[in-house]
């Protein structure tokens, strides 16, 4: 085995690190803070659930990432290596300032990045950036419009309500 795949593994395993060091607060704490669920119980969810999203999603996402981002001859160990350290990089630096990011979005434009200084812009395809810019434009807005129309609905369904009724402390949820 050559150094460079060494160090690039090595990467790739602290990219994953740093992925699962800021993932599993966003999967599990909130859970566990309001009490819903044990830490044990927390962690095992989601140790499952993570298991089940593999087999059962399929590699789509994988293959675009693979072949729809940069031209495919373009991505060498170097590459590859550039664009995990990138990601190791700005997930350690967001996760010490409290930023929120996506690990997914790093690798892209990690990748697209490391392509571009690699061989220039004609490496990077449009076809997969459009996937992208489709689906974070479209989550974005779905994800706001319907989060929107549930805050009408719980408002109107508990309109009658008296928050002295409502109103829950924390010993009651001991």
């Amino acid at each position: 085995m050559s150094i460079g795949l060494l160090v690039v593994l090595l990467l790739v395993l602290g990219a994953e690190f740093t992925n699962g060091l800021t993932d599993a607060a966003n999967a599990i704490a909130t859970v566990v803070s309001t009490r819903v669920l044990s830490p044990q119980k927390a962690v095992i969810m989601a140790a499952v659930l993570n298991m089940v999203g593999v087999l059962v999603t399929g590699t789509a996402v994988a293959t675009t990432i693979g072949k729809d981002i940069v031209r495919p001859e373009v991505i060498t160990i170097e590459v590859v290596g550039a664009a995990m350290l990138t990601v190791v990089v700005w997930t350690t630096t967001a996760w010490y300032f409290g930023i929120p990011t996506s690990e997914t979005h790093e690798l892209l434009a990690g990748l697209a990045g490391a392509g571009l200084a690699w061989a220039g812009p004609s490496v990077l395809l449009w076809e997969g950036w459009r996937k992208i810019i489709i689906g974070l434009g479209m989550s974005t807005l779905f994800g706001f419009g319907l989060a929107f129309v549930i805050m009408i609905a719980i408002y109107w369904l508990f309109r009658h309500v008296q928050r002295s009724w409502a109103s829950v402390s924390s010993e009651d949820c001991k």
